[in-house]
């Protein structure tokens, strides 16, 4: 008899459609997101009060994927999964679903304000809100699509890259006719509008300050736009057997920000950071073999993960550039999305699998040199031991 198959971890599950899109809801859904009138109840009871919220509300995850057009069967939805913290596991199924119809979610970004989330879809991007809700057994979180038109946003193609800036107050897209587009949030007053930016856009990241908006292409340099004049400021090159893949900003302290470009090379994918005032390369490290289909960098700026094609997860010490942990075959399929948590304690990550993970974080411990000091008591008493047994010391 061949091997019993090993269950899968509590933490990773599969929802059904391919998934390319992932994130987590905003602080302000979770801390309000209602809860199951039983727990609400159970609060109500131990506070005298009805407007305490449950220390265990959930933490909800949203996700978008489906089969496309045709008739695979596979449907097209945005998902809602829950991720429970003290058990390190994620929900069996979604605890909400919204068919999108034949249009395929291919993009998606999450306003960090609460106010919804925005998708790409074949031709156009749509908003949805999220909604509560509510009968005699069920009072949970969902999503719903607006009634808010982008009219902006109508007829203009596949978009490959969304994005808000850090307080949601602007919005980036960057379709696949190299279109690049940057509104004003939600006035949807026109900031930056480039044709041809690159021959096709693939990923888009503004600046902690929101100064800055940088825009990789299929190929070929890097752009820095300055989003108060509306202008290109700065080329970033690459390499001769260089492809630019991701790029993210990350505050590594109250004054200083860098810039990290996830690149692939013909020996494999390597994470470039740039300086942001001078916009010159400072540092490349090679982190995996295989080539990257996601990248991410945690809020704290501590962490860089990294996603491969053969469903690995790859997580980074920003310090250091050294590799903090693998998780291997984290997916059977191509890591399509990843993105870290608020608070960076955790790594959403999912695939065309269908599949769906949250790595915990584990942190580091405080006094991170004692293992050093462990090896040098150790050192230190091989040392005592032959000098002992070798008569050089009494």
């Amino acid at each position: 008899m061949g091997k019993a198959k090993n269950p899968d971890p509590p933490n990773y599950k599969k929802y059904g459609v391919p998934l390319y899109g992932a994130a987590w809801a905003p602080s302000t859904i979770i801390n309000d997101a209602p809860q199951p009138l039983d727990q609400k109840q159970e609060a109500d009871e131990v506070s005298g009060e009805g407007s305490t919220p449950s220390p265990a509300a959930p933490t909800y995850l949203v996700f978008c994927g489906g089969g496309g057009e045709g008739r695979s069967g596979i449907p097209n939805a945005l998902l809602l999964a829950e991720f429970d913290f003290a058990s390190n596991s994620l929900s069996d199924m979604p605890v909400f679903k919204l068919g999108i119809g034949a249009d395929l979610p291919y993009r998606m970004a999450v306003h960090p304000g609460g106010e919804g989330l925005i998708c790409s879809l074949p031709k156009s991007c749509k908003w949805f809100q999220w909604d509560e809700i509510k009968t005699e057994e069920v009072h949970k979180q969902g999503l719903k699509l607006s009634e808010k038109v982008l009219t902006h946003l109508e007829d203009v193609g596949q978009q490959l890259a969304l994005t808000f800036n850090n307080d949601g107050s602007m919005l980036a897209v960057g379709g696949e006719d190299g279109n690049l587009r940057v509104f004003k949030w939600p006035s949807m007053e026109n900031v930056l509008s480039e044709a041809q930016a690159h021959t096709t856009v693939k990923d888009l990241d503004f600046s902690p300050d929101g100064k800055f908006l940088v825009s990789l292409g299929s190929g070929g340099p890097g752009r820095v736009w300055d989003l108060t004049s509306s202008t290109a400021v700065a080329s970033l090159p690459k390499e001769n057997d260089e492809v630019f893949a991701f790029c993210r900003f990350s505050q590594t302290n109250v004054k200083n920000q860098v810039l990290y470009i996830a690149a692939v090379r013909d020996r494999g994918a390597c994470i470039v950071t740039w300086n942001t005032t001078t916009w010159k390369k400072v540092g490349s490290k090679q982190i995996v073999r295989d080539s990257i289909s996601a990248f991410s960098v945690s809020a704290d700026g501590k962490l860089l993960s990294v996603g491969t094609i053969q469903g690995d997860i790859v997580i980074v010490n920003s310090a250091s550039m050294q590799v903090q942990a693998v998780v291997r075959k984290a997916h059977l399929g191509i890591v399509t999305t990843m993105r870290f948590s608020q608070d960076s304690r955790a790594l959403v990550s999912a695939s065309m699998d269908s599949s769906a993970r949250v790595t915990v974080i584990k942190e580091m411990k405080k006094n991170g040199f004692s293992l050093w000091i462990i090896i040098f008591i150790i050192i230190v008493a091989i040392a005592a031991y032959l000098m002992k047994t070798k008569g050089i010391v009494p």
